[in-house]
Formats: C-alpha cells, sequence, structure tokens
C-alpha cells in the first residue's frame, strides 16, 4: 500500500471520527443549553453524573478484579523456555518466541480492559436504581412474611439483584479467562493431571468457583424475598405452597450452595475429584427436588384438595396489601337509596346539575370544532377536554380544544424550510363551548373560539399563541429577519403578523451554536441561512409530552393532557404518575407495575415552555424519593397559582386502574373474595354498535349529604356477567377534597337499572326505536353519545344524547336528548323537553342562564358564525318563555336580540 493510500485512510478515519464526536457532541450541548433554558440543569448534572459515575465504577470493578485474576496465573503458568527440538507444541512454541512477563502483563491489562467494557452494559440505566437505594423512603408498612418495610423491596431489593447480577459475571468472567490461560499453558496442573500436592491453577480456579457458590447462597436469599411478589397461587404475593416448600427449599440450597463452596476449595488441597462431583450432583439433585418437585407435590396434594382452608391468611394480604397500593383502602363507602321519588321541587334544587349535564359526547363534538372552528387547513384540534369555568357567580362545565398549527397540514407550495421554521411557527387560541347547550341547528354554544379570539362569556385571553403543545413535534426559529405569521385576517388571503416576545428558545447568537445545532438537527440551513439576526432564539422539543419526559423521565405521564385558561394565559395541565412492581402482595395489572399514585402535576406555559412540577401527593414514599434524588425539582401544591388550582382534575385515567382493581377488590371478605361471589364489573354502553366499558366522566353535581354542588369524575359499577347497577364509584376535584375517593353502593333487595339495560330499553321503546331506524338510513347516521348516569337527590336519571349526521357531512348535529328515570324513558328535542315529559309542566324547563354577552368589534367572516349562534339562542329562549307564559323573560330576550341586531348592523357598516 503507498504512503498517498495510507494518508487518505487516515484522513477517512479522521473525518468519520470528527463527525461521530461533533454528532454527539452536538446532542449533548444541545441538551445542555435546553436544560439551562428551562431551568432543570441540576437534574442533568445529576442525571450524568450518577450515570456516568456507576458506569466508571463498574468498569473498575470488572477491570481489577480480571487485573488481579489474571495477576495471580503469574506463577501457575509454568513459562520456562524449552530446550531447542525439531518439534515442539503450541504452548512450547508462544512461550519461546512471543510471551515474556513484559507482554504478558501488556495482554493481562488488554484483556482486563477489553472484558470491563464488555461487561459495562450491565450498568446501563442502573443509576437510578443505586440512588434510590441511596435514598430510600420507607412506606411504613411491613409485609407479614419478612416483616421488612415496603421501602425495602421498593428501593433495596432492586439495588441487591443488581450487586448479585455483577458479582456472578464478574466470577464467571474471570474463570472463562484465567481458565483459558491455565488450559494454553498449565493444563496439567489445572485439570490435576501432575502429581503433587499443591496446584496454584487448581486453587485459583477452585476459589473462584467457591465465590460464585457462595454468591448462589446469597442468591437464593434475594429469591426468598421475592416470593412476596410470586404468581403461584390463588392470589399475588407469597402463597402456601411458597411458604411451606419454597422458602424451606431456598433457606437449605443456600446452605448446600455453601457446604459445595467449602467442599470445592478444600479440593484444591486434596485433589479429590470425587468430592467435587458429589457436591456438584448433590447441588443439582438438592435443586430438583425443593425448586421444582417438592412445590409441585404440596401444591398437588395438599393445596388444591383444601385450597381456601390452605390459602385464607395470604388471599387476606393479597386483598389488604393490594387496597393499599392502589389507594383503595381509602375509599370512603356510602349507602345510595336510588329511589324513585324526584319531585318538580327536587329538581329546581338541583338546578346546577340539570344545567351542567354534558350533552355533547367528546368524539362527534371533535368533528364539529373541526368544521366550524379550525378556519384554516393548517389548524387542527387534537382532542376535546372537559372542565369547569366559574362565569360570573355561577359555575359551568365546559368542553374546550387547543388550536394548534399543524405543519403536516400546510399546502404542498407553502412548505419550505422558511415557512415551517421561521413563519408558521405556532397555534392561536382555542375553541370552547358550554357543555350542556345546543342551539337551535344542534350545534354547540361556543362561547369562545374564532381569529383573533373573542369571547362571548368574558373570557379574557391576553396571550393567546400556543408554541408548546401536543401537535408541536419539530423545532422553529423566532426572531428571524421577516415577523412571523399569527393568524388568518378577515380580507381573503391578508393576515397578521407577530414577533415571539417569550422566554422559550436557545439563542442562535454565534456561528458557534448554528454550528452546534446544525449537526444536531443535521440541517446545514442552520448554518448558512441569511434570515437569522443576533436575536434568533431556536425552540427544540416543543410537543409538550417529550418535554417532560425529556426532563423527568422517571414518571409515567397521563395520555390526555388538558389546556386551562388561566390569568389571562394558556397552560396545559398534565397529571404524572409514580408506581412501581415491586410492592408485596399487591396485584400487578396489566400494565405490569402493583402500585401507583398521581403524585405530581404537571404545568407547561403554551407560550414560554415553561414546566413546573408540583406534588400533590406529599405522603407518596417514591415522590418523596425522587425529591431526594433531585433536591428542589418538585414544589408544593401551595406554590401553583389558585387560578390553575381551580381546574385541576382526579385523572381518569388513574380512577379507570383504581376501578377495574375495586371490582373485586371491594370484597375484603376472603370467603367472598376466594369464590368471587360479589365480583363487579365496569359498566357498559353502546359506542357505535360496540359494547364498551364506560370510560370515566365529569360532571358538577351535590353528592349525597353534601351543600354544595362540586366537580366529581364518577363511574357506574355492575355485577360480574350482569347489566343491573350495584355501585359508583366518585373521585372529588375541589377544594381541599381533592382527591378524595366515594364508593355508593345500591341497596341489595332490588335491581337497579344498569346503563346497558337503559340502552335495551332505548332500542325496544316502539316510539324511540321507530325515529332512530328511521333517521339511521337514506343517506344518514345516528350517533350515540355517551349515556350518563347521574345521582340527583336520592334518585338517578339517566341521559343520552342523540346526534345525527349525514354521510357527505362531517358536522354531526346534535337532535334528540333520551332521558331515563324509573320505568319512564322519553325522547325530545331538548333536555328541558324531555324532562317536562317526565315529570309534568312543573319540570324546572328553562335553560340554563346566559353568560353570553353581544360581540363587540368589526363583523367579519370569522365572527359572523358566532353572532348568528348567539342570536339563534336568544330566540329560541324567547320562544320557551312565551310557550311558558314567563312574558318578562320572553320581552326580555327580545330586547337582547334587539341590541345584537342592531350591535352587527353597526358593526357591518364599520
Amino acid at each position: 500500500m503507498s504512503i498517498l493510500n495510507r494518508i487518505r485512510i487516515i484522513l477517512l478515519i479522521i473525518i468519520f471520527a470528527g463527525l461521530g464526536i461533533a454528532f454527539l457532541g452536538s446532542h449533548f450541548l444541545a441538551d445542555w443549553y435546553w436544560f439551562g433554558e428551562v431551568g432543570y440543569r441540576q437534574v442533568l448534572i445529576t442525571r450524568l453524573l450518577s450515570d456516568w459515575g456507576l458506569r466508571l465504577g463498574v468498569i473498575s470493578f470488572f477491570f481489577l478484579f480480571f487485573y488481579l485474576n489474571l495477576l495471580f496465573t503469574y506463577r501457575g503458568l509454568n513459562l520456562t523456555p524449552s530446550p531447542a527440538r525439531e518439534s515442539w507444541t503450541l504452548k512450547e512454541y508462544l512461550v519461546d518466541r512471543f510471551v515474556t512477563r513484559r507482554r504478558l502483563t501488556i495482554l493481562y491489562l488488554l484483556v482486563s480492559l477489553i472484558g470491563a467494557l464488555l461487561f459495562s452494559p450491565l450498568a446501563a440505566g442502573k443509576w437510578l436504581v443505586v440512588q434510590q437505594y441511596l435514598q430510600a423512603t420507607n412506606f411504613g408498612v411491613s409485609d407479614p412474611l419478612f416483616t421488612k418495610d415496603v421501602g425495602f423491596y421498593v428501593f433495596k431489593l432492586p439495588f441487591y439483584h443488581f450487586l448479585y447480577g455483577m458479582l456472578v459475571t464478574a466470577l464467571v468472567g474471570a474463570a472463562l479467562v484465567t481458565g483459558f490461560f491455565y488450559l494454553l499453558f498449565n493444563p496439567g496442573e489445572l485439570l490435576g493431571l501432575r502429581k503433587g500436592r499443591f496446584a496454584r491453577p487448581q486453587v485459583h480456579f477452585s476459589t473462584l468457583v467457591a465465590l460464585f457458590f457462595l454468591v448462589q447462597a446469597w442468591g437464593f436469599r434475594l429469591q426468598a424475598f421475592d416470593l412476596v411478589r410470586s404468581p403461584r397461587g390463588v392470589a399475588f404475593g407469597a402463597s402456601y405452597t411458597d411458604i411451606h416448600a419454597l422458602l424451606p427449599g431456598y433457606n437449605i440450597l443456600a446452605g448446600v450452595a455453601v457446604a459445595c463452596a467449602l467442599i470445592i476449595f478444600l479440593n484444591a488441597f486434596r485433589r479429590n475429584l470425587k468430592l467435587v462431583g458429589i457436591g456438584v450432583l448433590a447441588f443439582i439433585a438438592a435443586y430438583a427436588l425443593l425448586v421444582v418437585i417438592l412445590p409441585l407435590a404440596v401444591q398437588k396434594f395438599q393445596v388444591e384438595p383444601n385450597e381456601f382452608a390452605r390459602e385464607e391468611p395470604y388471599l387476606r394480604f393479597n386483598i389488604d396489601f393490594t387496597r393499599r397500593a392502589y389507594g383503595l383502602d381509602k375509599i370512603t363507602v356510602r349507602e345510595f337509596p336510588a329511589r324513585d321519588n324526584l319531585t318538580p321541587a327536587d329538581l329546581e334544587q338541583e338546578k346546577i346539575t340539570l344545567d351542567n349535564i354534558r350533552l355533547w359526547d367528546y368524539r362527534p363534538l371533535q368533528q364539529t370544532y373541526s368544521q366550524l372552528q379550525e378556519i384554516r387547513s393548517y389548524y387542527s384540534f387534537k382532542d376535546i377536554d372537559v372542565d369547569r369555568y366559574t362565569f360570573g357567580s355561577s359555575q359551568r362545565q365546559v368542553m374546550l380544544s387547543a388550536r394548534e398549527l399543524d405543519q403536516d397540514k400546510l399546502p404542498d407550495r407553502a412548505r419550505t424550510w422558511i415557512n415551517e421554521k421561521m413563519r408558521y411557527t405556532h397555534g392561536y387560541g382555542l375553541a370552547m363551548n358550554l357543555a350542556s347547550t345546543v342551539t337551535p341547528g344542534g350545534q354547540p354554544e361556543f362561547i369562545a373560539g374564532d381569529l383573533p379570539f373573542r369571547s362571548t362569556a368574558g373570557l379574557q385571553l391576553n396571550e393567546p399563541r400556543i408554541y408548546y403543545g401536543e401537535l408541536t413535534g419539530d423545532y422553529v426559529i423566532t426572531g428571524g429577519k421577516a415577523a412571523e405569521f399569527d393568524y388568518p385576517s378577515s380580507g381573503g388571503d391578508n393576515f397578521v403578523e407577530t414577533r415571539y416576545e417569550g422566554r422559550g428558545g436557545v439563542a442562535l447568537n454565534n456561528y458557534w451554536r448554528r454550528l452546534i445545532f446544525a449537526f444536531r438537527f443535521n440541517d446545514y440551513r442552520l448554518l448558512m441561512s441569511k434570515e437569522l439576526t443576533p436575536q434568533s432564539k431556536i425552540l427544540y422539543y416543543r410537543n409538550i409530552q417529550e418535554r417532560v419526559r425529556k426532563i423527568m423521565p422517571y414518571l409515567r405521564y397521563d395520555a390526555d393532557p388538558y389546556l386551562v385558561v388561566a390569568g389571562g394565559r394558556l397552560y396545559w395541565l398534565l397529571d404524572a404518575y409514580t408506581l412501581t412492581s415491586m410492592y408485596p402482595y399487591s396485584e400487578p395489572v396489566n400494565e405490569g407495575f402493583n402500585y401507583i399514585r398521581n403524585a405530581v402535576k404537571v404545568v407547561i406555559d403554551a407560550y414560554n415552555g415553561t414546566v413546573d412540577y408540583y406534588i400533590v401527593d406529599p405522603g407518596d414514599p417514591l415522590s418523596q424519593t425522587l425529591g431526594k434524588i433531585f433536591p428542589g425539582l418538585f414544589k408544593p401544591l401551595e406554590a401553583m397559582p389558585a387560578e390553575l388550582r381551580q381546574h385541576l382534575r382526579y385523572p381518569a385515567e388513574l380512577l379507570a386502574i383504581q376501578a377495574r382493581m375495586l371490582a373485586s377488590y371491594h370484597m375484603e371478605n376472603a370467603m367472598l373474595f376466594y369464590n368471587k361471589e360479589d365480583a363487579w364489573s365496569i359498566a357498559e354502553e353502546m359506542v357505535g354498535d360496540q359494547r364498551r366499558a364506560m370510560e370515566p366522566y365529569y360532571t358538577l353535581l351535590r353528592l349525597p349529604g353534601e351543600q354544595e354542588a362540586e366537580y366529581i369524575l364518577m363511574l357506574p359499577f355492575t355485577p360480574a356477567r350482569k347489566v343491573n347497577m350495584v355501585a359508583w364509584l366518585a373521585a372529588r376535584n375541589d377544594g381541599p377534597h381533592y382527591g378524595q375517593l366515594l364508593l355508593y353502593t345500591f341497596p341489595k333487595n332490588r335491581s337497579i337499572y344498569g346503563p346497558m339495560q337503559i340502552e335495551a330499553r332505548i332500542d325496544q321503546e316502539p316510539a324511540i326505536s321507530q325515529q332512530l331506524t328511521l333517521w339511521d338510513q337514506h343517506g344518514s347516521r345516528v350517533i350515540r353519545g355517551n349515556l350518563l348516569v347521574l345521582p340527583i337527590k336520592e334518585a338517578l336519571l339517566y341521559v343520552e344524547p342523540i346526534f345525527l349526521q349525514a354521510q357527505e357531512s362531517k358536522l354531526p348535529e346534535l337532535r334528540q336528548v333520551v332521558v331515563a328515570y324509573g320505568e319512564k324513558i322519553v325522547m325530545a328535542d331538548t333536555l328541558a323537553g324531555a324532562l317536562k315529559a317526565i315529570f309534568g309542566d312543573r319540570a324546572p324547563v328553562t335553560p340554563p342562564p346566559a353568560i353570553t354577552a353581544p360581540p363587540s368589534g368589526p363583523l367579519t367572516t370569522s365572527n359572523l358564525a358566532t353572532s348568528i349562534q348567539e342570536a339563534n339562542r336568544l330566540y329560541s329562549e324567547a320562544q320557551e318563555k312565551l310557550k311558558l307564559g314567563d312574558w318578562a323573560g320572553y320581552g326580555e330576550n327580545m330586547k337582547k336580540l334587539g341590541q345584537l341586531l342592531q350591535e352587527m348592523q353597526q358593526n357591518y357598516r364599520q
């Protein structure tokens, strides 16, 4: 090979190595800048120091262990050169030609380093295990088998398993490496083929094997601790067989392992291979007998013939610890009489509940938002959130969604680098409708929305721009030479521009940073573009799920963040959970964990991108330990702005998990639990043409025995394999009651209609069924909304909205409302009409109080639809009041309608 070719190869190696270093370095520096931007650089430092420190410690341990063992082989290798002769063995040839003490030392160093690097992945991701061991927090609950605090199993046992795995790997690796050199250079002494009482290779190798058996004895003790999470018995946790067969077996095997270690070590001096063979065979036989055969026999012949008597104590442990792990032990149980004694006067007293019944199903409503409020094709509403807001003196349940900019929906001709990175950078505002009201055209009554943002309910939003959201996937650059697109104006293709003035983003104020981010995002235009200025900033990790996981990946995050308007700004609230699969005796869910707490609420500013973590369950040991590892990460709930605290919600995902466990674990009697005599299921409803388990739903109502209405999350239960209702679970959301769980059980001496029975009665009611069948053809489709079971006083009211959608249209219309009470079931155009049909003329049929204000400002195509909706609503209310003989109310509505029309005319002239 010529010198020129060698130079070329060296240059290529240098270039590729440089590119690799640049790539890795750019990722690190981009994260370094970003963590500084969000104020969590200490979290990154803690993570890096812990991870690198553990990796260095593991590499050092393996290197020293291998190297010391290899050094010990010096005297046992028999490296004396052989006299010259015609035929040499491989060992004689290597010793005579190549092997010197200096070369062998270098080889040992290289082998030790390679072995250490080869086994260093054992430390990958284990730094948190080590930190949790060092910062462990007690749970204050001890397991009944070993009487150890639950914190031992959650924080310490994983660390012991990590150490055990490292020791076993080190011993096996050292035995393989040293054994290779002994076999290569001195096989006779290793295998005991030469006479003599003392053989260094045998002593060395036997010591390693003996140490392996000693570590294995410790491993059996760890396996004994793992029995508290055994899946063997009728319930999760140590069962009769585990305790009376496996536990003694592990203890005996630990003793056998220690005996084998002594025998093997002594054999290095006695050189009696029979003893070794007997010891190893005894260990294998003991393992097969104690771990495989004996447990099977105990299970088959002692447990199965009298299973409940054997397993009863362990069933009680499982019930007790499962209820603790999922917070079921804190549920307050009350009786709900479910009487059929509602009167119009009762309905009048519960008017706040009736005014806030959620008639809109989020599935068809999302299509409506898309059609009426996206305005332009590049805007999207990812999902619909449910919340409550106070307007004036009344609290109302609303549905809302953020209007985000989806760059994938930009026209092809507009998908240039400048447009995607510097022009179309953010979404704008939100849409919001009352959950309980419908326009005469069957559409939601929007109280906020449009471009520019406006609210007919007085909702203040000073900063409507959304730079951080659920659809903000890629990075953008602000502060360029040209302004950013803000929102389209009413004049054809015109639009309004803006410039980002928020705190988010990393400054691109020099070529060094531009070079770093060009490598980080594999985009040379960051380095070459003339549109950047010294004031330019790059905003990345803008997707809120990615953003919070980047900071704190050691929490599990809810799949459904929700938007909140507070203090004139937009925020995302995201629930975060601490969980583990190490809780003793607790039944795991399908996802694998067997302990969960909603310990943390995360708040993300949609404009600035700031992220704050607030502790809502200070008694959770997992979050306490994380708080010790990352000081200053979590803030107390009291530090959250009061206006945001008003929008805290108990997460539906958590309540669904707790409900699944409660379906069996409401039975605290071991006999009932074993026989599943009172097992429940989550109630089902019809979604489309399929039966599905109901999702937890939010509603405003007054709980039995309470003075004020409050926002709750609830879910009904039915008996297993039956459809009548037996109970409903409620989670409270307001003020000091946040997080309290209430279980209301129904009388067992009579049957209460379940949701599927109401669905069947809808299909069987001739007038309703005929109408739905008629609509569900001739180019239209009937969509059944969520069936809501609503406790009113001591009775139950069932409400289901009916939507109608034309096949060629994506705009569902809410056309009918079905209400069931007792043996009565009716369908009417409105909820008020259905209540009147059931309870008579004295039922409170007055529509919910208006919270809207006449639209102001120039009349544009963006707010024309809202103005027309408001006019229709006022007219519809006036007609309802006219039918009731409420002349004063009729006159008031007509007066408001006249004022609205007059203002629309004036704005049109402008």
